[in-house]
């Protein structure tokens, strides 16, 4: 499992027009599900985005993580993050989890998230999505579980 994590001063996901998750200051989470991942990649994923320290402390360094600032999480399915890009000019995207499979492990750690965070913000899995964002730092990050 691979979530490339933002910290931001929002996020916000809109289909078709219509916003369907959104958070002030926090974490957007873009995830891929790869095909080897099962239920202990994803409560481990679940546990570094509660934990991993982005934010700044009073001293300004990154030591502060989502469960201490209490800020928003934004959970976006993209299995493109899986791809394969080694070769030729073309992602390969053999590396990513079926579809059935990625939505239901997807699913679970929205689930997960949900029990251990206040505030929590997803995607439409499977769909056309925009997502904009304020990026603040900027910082960014790819975490592995």
């Amino acid at each position: 499992m691979i979530a490339l994590i933002q910290r931001v001063l929002e996020a916000r996901v809109t289909v078709a027009g219509r916003t369907v998750g959104e958070i002030g200051p926090g974490l957007l989470a873009l995830v891929a599900v790869e095909k080897h991942d099962q239920s202990a990649n994803v409560a481990r994923m679940a546990e570094r985005l509660m934990g991993y320290r982005v934010f700044s402390d009073d001293g300004g360094k990154m030591n502060r993580s989502l469960a201490d600032t209490g800020g928003g999480l934004l959970l976006v399915s993209q299995f493109t993050l899986a791809a394969d890009t080694s070769k030729g000019t073309r992602p390969s995207f053999t590396p990513a989890a079926a579809p059935a499979d990625a939505e239901r492990l997807f699913d679970e750690l929205v689930a997960l998230a949900r029990e251990r965070h206040p505030t929590v913000a997803t995607g439409e899995f499977g769909a056309e999505m925009t997502v904009s964002l304020v990026n603040h730092g900027p910082v960014t990050l790819r975490l592995t579980a």
